[in-house]
């Protein structure tokens, strides 16, 4: 299935994942991510400058220019719909449906999309609670979830259990199977009430009837929670 991934909606898409879960996207991060070495990414970014989709700020940074996001919110659209696809009616574990959607992505039409949108009823976010971008550029009028105050589970206030609830667990975290098929076992799915408490490098999470699990620091920033008032 190699042959299906185009490497330049892959880094736009990583760039967009990196701007959502509030990481500054820096060559070193697409290195990391994607398991590729440093001068080929820095040849692909170069080359993604010229065609005009990126741009290196002064601080190394990577910046999207209009024609670069225009296409990461397409590829991540179509990402996003085929994990609604492929959960919700094919029924594919959790630990498998990020990879084959990293497939689909890149071989979807805009007329699939539209009836994706039609057979699914009308979602607006992945299965994993992350908000499906662009779904107005398809020329449909669909009703678009108001904005919620999340906070990133490494920002929860240490020293004590804290109520929250699971909104988005980010592209970062389905990458790997292992965590996302444990928090998946543990019920650290979105919607779920949960109790977290912060600790250096860590943050343990504790769902009712499930034993507590401890997340890695960079795991647990790609986790985005509601914190319960009262």
């Amino acid at each position: 299935m190699k042959d299906l991934v185009d490497t330049t909606e892959m880094y736009l898409r990583t760039i967009y994942d990196l701007e959502e879960e509030g990481v500054v996207p820096l060559r070193a991060r697409i290195a990391e991510r994607l398991e590729q070495s440093g001068p080929t990414v820095s040849q692909t970014v170069a080359r993604m400058e010229r065609d005009g989709l990126l741009l290196v700020a002064g601080d190394r940074h990577l910046e999207l220019t209009e024609k670069g996001r225009e296409l990461a919110v397409s590829v991540m659209r179509k990402h996003r719909l085929a994990e609604r696809l492929l959960v919700d009616v094919i029924g594919l574990r959790w630990e498998e449906v990020h990879a084959e959607a990293c497939r689909w992505e890149h071989v979807m039409s805009e007329e699939v999309e539209r009836r994706l949108v039609e057979v699914l009823n009308n979602p607006t976010t992945s299965p994993y609670g992350n908000p499906i971008p662009g779904l107005a550029l398809l020329g449909l009028d669909r009703p678009v979830d108001p904005p919620e105050t999340l906070i990133r589970l490494t920002d929860v206030p240490p020293g004590k259990p804290t109520a929250v609830v699971v909104r988005r667990l980010a592209e970062h975290v389905q990458s790997d199977p292992d965590v996302i098929g444990q928090l998946r076992e543990a019920g650290v799915v979105p919607d779920a009430r949960v109790t977290v408490e912060t600790k250096p490098g860590s943050v343990t999470i504790t769902v009712p009837g499930h034993s507590g699990f401890d997340l890695s620091e960079e795991m647990a920033h790609a986790v985005q929670v509601k914190q319960v008032q009262g």
